[in-house]
């Protein structure tokens, strides 16, 4: 089963990529509140059940792809 996980920074926490972005667009005449960084991470689980499938994605977020103290992230189950 496919899955895409997007990792990002929690409100709050520093974010000095995001931070240039949000600069370089505001000086390319873009009018933008704020801009984050995040990563997309593109999985091939090997589970049919649904459920089984996101259990393991999230276990691996949590010990893995992402940092739970700074980061949050959202799982999409395709197919």
């Amino acid at each position: 089963m496919k899955a895409t996980v997007l990792v990002r920074p929690k409100p709050g926490i520093l974010d000095p990529q995001g931070e240039a972005v949000e600069s370089s667009l505001r000086q390319l005449g873009f009018a933008v509140a704020e801009a984050r960084v995040g990563r997309v991470v593109d999985v091939d689980v090997e589970a049919t059940d649904p459920v089984e499938a996101r259990v393991q994605l999230e276990r691996m977020c949590e010990q893995l792809l992402a940092n739970p103290l700074i980061e949050s992230y959202e799982i999409e189950l395709v197919g």
